[in-house]
């Protein structure tokens, strides 16, 4: 068997990549807080594909109970997704660290981690894939999201230095930086539509992108473009928008 390791797998991109990766013919093992919500998820999962579907709880958030989260996987995983994220409310962070602090660390701290952990089993094992969902809010800072932003710039600066590493022993890292996406954290925002992907979409692209041993995804790929003009922008300019 070859198992996948989705984590915060309770999210939109994460279910939609569960099916996507199933579909293709990987057991999975699905790993999240309160992570039985997904009995009846997993087990349409193994219904339609006929593929091995674990249930495992994991608190992102619960550093010291990583390494053991990660030894008592019945088989070592082919590979990992990170979709872990949290939006969180940035007025609120302004003036509440404990809302920044949070954001900082699921977003960034709590990923950080789990994946050395699993870095270094597979940087040992000289072979696997390792996927990590950032942001494009990471590109530049901006007053909506800044804080969610810094977290994500730090996540996806994490898996660069990481692909470095890994390199050599044959371990491929890819960084995904989605832009708007229809998700749960995002119903109450409104979202242009040519911008926004669906959670089908991103989970297509990232599989078609892990297989090719690409190193960076925009998903829309008009995000790439988008990103790559907004950074372009003076800070002296930059600083007077709202954007």
């Amino acid at each position: 068997m070859s198992y996948v390791l989705i984590v915060g797998a309770k999210s939109d991109i994460a279910k939609a990549t569960a099916r996507g990766y199933a579909k293709h013919g990987y057991d999975l093992y699905l790993a999240a807080r309160d992570v039985q919500e997904l009995t009846n998820f997993a087990k349409d999962i193994a219904t339609r594909t006929h593929r091995d579907v674990n249930l495992i709880e994991l608190d992102i958030l619960n550093y010291d109970s990583h390494q053991a989260f990660y030894d008592n996987l019945k088989e070592e995983p082919l590979g990992v997704i990170s979709a872990v994220g949290y939006l969180g409310e940035q007025e609120k962070a302004q003036s509440d660290f404990s809302e920044t602090q949070k954001i900082i660390d699921t977003n960034y701290t709590g990923v950080v981690s789990l994946f050395n952990i699993i870095a270094d089993d597979f940087e040992k094992r000289r072979s696997g894939f390792m996927v990590g969902i950032s942001s494009v809010a990471g590109d530049r800072g901006r007053k909506s999201n800044y804080i969610y932003g810094s977290a994500k710039a730090a996540l996806t600066a994490y898996f660069s230095g990481l692909r470095n590493r890994l390199y050599d022993a044959q371990v491929h890292v890819l960084t995904v930086k989605p832009g708007f996406v229809a998700t749960k954290m995002t119903e109450d925002m409104d979202l242009p539509e040519k911008l926004t992907a669906q959670p089908e979409e991103v989970a297509e692209d990232i599989y078609k992108v892990q297989q090719k041993g690409r190193d960076m995804l925009y998903t829309k790929r008009i995000w790439r473009y988008v990103m790559m003009i907004i950074k372009m922008i003076p800070e002296w300019k930059f600083k007077e928008m709202s954007i």
